[in-house]
């Protein structure tokens, strides 16, 4: 898990938060499943098929962290299980908190 500040060209200022997250596409209910190493296991409701699992992750993401879907992206690992993404508009140490209280764990 890593922090970083806006863009440098001095337009976004806004935090940027970036983790680690294991996906399991395909799952009753889209969730936080809990920690998984230095990131968090996550399920989704969505089958891996032409980026729909990834849309329901950003969604789910920005829905706890309570910032706009466009604001999450998949910045590397889109066709497969493990995944980085970036969260803008939030603090790292934030956004931890609330992943892990989403996970209930």
């Amino acid at each position: 898990m890593t922090a970083a500040a806006g863009s440098s060209d001095g337009r976004d200022q806004r935090p940027v938060a970036r983790i680690r997250l294991r996906v399991a596409p395909g799952a009753n209910r889209s969730r936080i499943v809990g920690r998984h190493g230095d990131g968090w296991k996550v399920r989704v409701d969505a089958a891996p098929e032409r980026g729909r699992a990834n849309d329901r992750l950003c969604t789910l993401i920005a829905s706890i962290a309570g910032v706009r879907s466009g604001d999450v992206q998949v910045v590397s690992g889109a066709s497969g299980r493990d995944k980085l993404v970036s969260v803008h508009g939030i603090e790292l140490d934030a956004l931890s908190r609330m992943l892990d209280a989403a996970s209930g764990k």
